[in-house]
């Protein structure tokens, strides 16, 4: 490793750091090279999707085009085709992926103990805020704050954006957000997107699920993964209007997955050994625009 922050592999330069504690030969701190530091802070939101599975995504060539909202941001979007959950429950799933261990190696129940990526975050001088839009952090977001909008039974995601450009520019830090969603919390489907993402039709409208046809099971959880497009569509719009002031990038992926009737197995949360592909195999991508890349 060179003190210029450069690594060399046969001869080839293989990749750059930035470390303060680091000289290069002319005393300037990477850090501070015209290439490294544009002068924005950073933005970052990360998205907690709720019982999004991997199979329903078009974005991973399912044949409907239920991540068609996304299309105006896609050249900027890599999507993560082989992602699998850290559980098939969100008790388990959500303090997992934030935790140092992995799957193999999480406790449950070490998230009330253990500091995880918000912490560390926080502990490197980040703003760290929580917005919560489902049953809660599972003890994440103990030591961060929290916004929970909501005020009734169920909201739709979109009530995450509120004030969203205020809260952001009154921190004055590199801030990480993070937007936990309902997405497609089932049994109740049909309560969780608006009449303008009901683009498949007949759908289930009850929560006994195993009282509707399959087409109508999956047409309203296709209705539900069509909205998690439009308003991951919508965070990405806010995002690109602050992108002047910071330098902005997205990351969503799910908990975990859902079953939706196939060999007679419904929603989720089966031991992760003997649960099926449809339960841990999640959708998972990354928006990065242009203007955060130079």
């Amino acid at each position: 490793m060179h003190k210029d922050g450069k690594t060399t592999d046969n001869g080839r330069t293989r990749q750059k750091y930035c470390c303060p504690f680091r000289q290069s030969k002319t005393s300037v701190c990477p850090c501070n090279h015209k290439n490294w530091n544009n002068g924005k802070k950073n933005l970052f939101v990360l998205v907690v999707g709720e019982t999004a599975r991997a199979a329903n995504f078009s974005l991973g060539g399912y044949g409907r085009p239920t991540n068609a909202p996304l299309d105006k941001h896609r050249r900027e979007i890599v999507y993560y085709g082989d992602t699998t959950a850290c559980g098939t429950s969100t008790a388990v799933a959500v303090p997992c992926m934030f935790s140092r261990s992995g799957r193999k190696n999480f406790k449950v129940g070490s998230e009330e103990y253990t500091e995880n990526l918000l912490d560390v975050l926080q502990k490197a001088g980040y703003k760290v805020l929580w917005r919560e839009n489902n049953t809660g952090c599972k003890n994440n977001c103990d030591r961060v704050e929290i916004e929970d909008f909501c005020t009734k039974k169920s909201c739709l995601d979109e009530i995450m954006l509120t004030n969203f450009s205020a809260k952001v520019r009154q921190t004055g830090k590199d801030i990480l957000v993070v937007m936990h969603q309902t997405g497609s919390h089932g049994p109740a489907y049909f309560e969780h997107y608006p009449a303008e993402a009901a683009r498949w039709s007949p759908v289930c409208k009850t929560e006994n699920l195993s009282r509707c046809s399959a087409e109508e099971l999956v047409n309203v959880y296709d209705n539900t993964v069509y909205y998690t497009s439009m308003f991951l569509s919508k965070v990405m719009d806010e995002l690109t209007a602050l992108s002047g002031e910071y330098n902005v990038a997205l990351l969503y992926a799910s908990d975990h997955g859902e079953s939706l009737g196939e060999n007679g197995i419904y929603l989720h949360a089966q031991p992760y050994e003997t649960a099926p592909a449809y339960q841990k195999e999640i959708p998972m991508l990354v928006w990065l625009p242009d203007s955060s890349a130079r």
